[in-house]
């Protein structure tokens, strides 16, 4: 076991998540990256069964108008998101994919429900992995499964669920 990894599985050492800040906000935005890194670790081991010997992905933290270019290239939807997966295929490097946040719409739906942005933006990356791990929301009965394993995850992170009506949900930072 190397020296300062102690307490943490295989699997969390074998974990490669590169993040690619492309928006400065995201630096002044009191959103740990260390913070995102671990919760999109977390959400590869609890959602993948099947996960490569060394999984990796990419976290890209943007802007509005990246997103929305992505959204429009990809998904034929010219507007921004808050978040988007862009699932690699089987590959040998283990490479999952990459998951993109756009800062602003984040920032103003961690608003509008009345939740710290870091959190907000842990759910996104969460949901993000999942999606590259080939769960979806799409129809009721893929959302019955997604969801739950969402708010598993974030119950682990100390994070309520997101799916809960506002009024009964605590305030998070």
């Amino acid at each position: 076991m190397r020296s300062g990894i102690r307490g943490r599985t295989a699997v969390e050492m074998a974990v490669r998540i590169d993040l690619a800040v492309e928006d400065p906000a995201w630096k002044k935005s009191g959103v740990g990256l260390r913070r995102l890194r671990d919760t999109a670790s977390l959400a590869l081991r609890r959602g993948g069964s099947d996960l490569p010997e060394r999984p990796e992905l990419t976290l890209l933290l943007a802007d509005d108008a990246r997103l929305q270019a992505l959204n429009a290239s990809f998904r034929g939807k010219d507007a921004p998101t808050n978040v988007l997966s862009f699932p690699a295929g089987t590959n040998d490097r283990g490479y999952l994919g990459d998951v993109a946040v756009a800062y602003g719409v984040a920032a103003r739906e961690a608003a509008e429900k009345g939740i710290g942005l870091a959190a907000h933006v842990q759910h996104l990356v969460v949901h993000g992995v999942l999606h590259l791990l080939g769960y979806d929301h799409v129809t009721a009965a893929q959302a019955r499964i997604m969801e739950p394993l969402e708010v598993a995850v974030l119950k682990e992170l100390a994070i309520s669920d997101p799916y809960q009506p506002r009024a009964t949900r605590p305030r998070q930072t």
